[in-house]
């Protein structure tokens, strides 16, 4: 089983303003951004880069954030530290002078007076909004973890640069080979070009308030670059959340059923004879005695009532490795009921 960090190395290199405290809110801010967002297509050398390190477009004066910022020092192959150690004038026309010419034009995507990110015409944007809608149609039962421990980060997050999403289904567990697990996904994407789109689905058995996920398996990953097919990993990520979905129902259902099953069904018609089954499985004959009386109690010598019973009594074993050990067989139990 695997150990998943991915939401965990999120929650430390996020700031405040980059969490969301619900699903709803996280898409809101991607709708808006999707909304106010603007495409505007220039011939490289039509751009003007002004004296304080701003761009005119169309007419318009943009200033740039950290990351549009880099992405034209990257165009104009100059490094971003060099640019920094300059005035703002100098670095002005250093960019000016450097910026490549050419017949293809540049991809500026503005909000309002900013420009979010620069590129050339082989990048095929795909929106945030977009890919969590795929997950409001297919997996709205799917919520966050619980606050990690700066009691803010929710898993959530969008900044100018990226989303990532984690989400789990609370209710969603059920057994694989014996333990219980339940499923959840990191979603993430980038409007900017900062990251690839992708998706990798998990069953976990444990997530902590660093928002590592313990123990996981069946562990799934899908990504795509943005490329002019980019909209098409929106199909296979849709897929894929929904075999998590189908995986989910189905073991539930069949841990249901497994649970109905355990509930009426009896080791035996009489003490001596759940004695005997019960010392067959491991069981030791000392707890056997306490937990047939608890559960003549509880209305007979159903698998249901003796596991519960089992493990009520489990829990007073002095040693952690006996206990534990006795844990596991008594769960071995409800397997008598499939």
């Amino acid at each position: 089983m695997a150990t998943l960090k991915r939401a965990h190395d999120e929650l430390f290199r996020r700031t405040p303003d980059e969490c969301f405290e619900s699903f709803e809110a996280l898409h809101r801010k991607c709708c808006a951004d999707c909304e106010n967002s603007m495409d505007q297509w220039i011939r490289p050398q039509d751009l003007v880069v002004t004296h304080d390190l701003t761009l005119c477009c169309g007419g318009e004066e943009f200033s740039l954030n950290d990351w549009s910022f880099t992405q034209l020092c990257r165009m104009a192959g100059v490094s971003k530290d060099t640019i920094n150690r300059l005035s703002r004038r100098t670095a002005s026309k250093a960019l000016e002078e450097t910026l490549p010419a050419s017949e293809k034009p540049l991809q500026l995507l503005t909000l309002d007076d900013r420009i979010r990110s620069v590129h050339g015409v082989a990048y095929t944007r795909l929106w945030n909004a977009d890919l969590l809608d795929v997950v409001q149609e297919v997996a709205s039962d799917f919520t966050p973890p619980q606050k990690a421990m700066d009691g803010t980060s929710t898993g959530l997050y969008c900044g100018e640069q990226d989303m990532f999403a984690f989400l789990i289904d609370p209710t969603g567990w059920a057994e694989i080979n014996g333990e219980a697990f339940a499923p959840g996904f990191f979603l993430w994407n980038s409007e900017v070009g900062r990251r690839t789109v992708g998706i990798q689905t998990f069953w976990f058995q444990k997530v902590c308030q660093n928002h590592i996920v313990w123990d996981a398996t069946e562990v799934v990953e899908f990504s795509r670059k943005h490329t002019a097919n980019v909209r098409d990993g929106l199909d296979e990520i849709r897929r894929i959340i929904e075999e998590l979905i189908r995986k989910r129902d189905s073991r539930r259902d069949g841990f249901v059923e497994v649970m109905r099953k355990a509930m009426t069904e009896k080791l035996g018609d009489d003490a001596d004879a759940v004695t005997k089954r019960l010392l067959s499985e491991g069981i030791p004959r000392g707890l056997i005695t306490d937990a047939m009386e608890i559960a003549r109690q509880q209305g007979g010598f159903t698998i249901f009532s003796l596991v519960d019973a089992l493990t009520k009594l489990s829990q007073k074993v002095r040693y952690a490795g006996e206990r534990t050990e006795l844990d596991v067989r008594i769960g071995q139990l409800l397997a008598l009921a499939v």
